[in-house]
């Protein structure tokens, strides 16, 4: 059962944002992770690439299927998250605590077009 965590907002694409000040970390959802299975393979930006909201910004690669990821957001990239190249499988033990990629906000107002967490268990449960 996917677990959906309150203070989060969340894509229509399965991606969650954990907002700090001006900053966002990226990931991808604890529904995602079960739908996608296994993950084996995560594609990263480099650090002080761009991001766009509603664009691929990388992809993730499991024994069952790729997805790309989309960014609910635009910004740039001021870290990405090194422990998933060694070791994608962190997000299937703990999705929302492994995130992707931090970017630095450059439109908050994007924010108000994603989901809480209320919102997104009930658009999971009729997907």
């Amino acid at each position: 059962m996917a677990q959906f965590m309150e203070g989060l907002l969340y894509s229509e694409s399965h991606e969650f944002i954990r907002v700090e000040g001006e900053f966002g970390y990226i990931g991808i959802s604890d529904y995602a992770q079960h739908a996608l299975g296994n993950v084996v393979y995560v594609d990263m930006p480099d650090v002080d690439d761009e991001v766009t909201a509603g664009e691929e910004f990388g992809a993730v690669e499991s024994v069952k299927a790729a997805s790309d990821l989309i960014s609910p957001v635009s910004g740039t990239v001021v870290e990405v998250n090194e422990a998933l190249e060694d070791e994608p499988e962190l997000l299937n033990k703990d999705a929302f605590a492994n995130w992707i990629i931090k970017v630095q906000l450059s439109d908050p107002s994007e924010l108000d077009n994603l989901m809480d967490a209320k919102a997104y268990e009930a658009f999971c449960e009729n997907a």
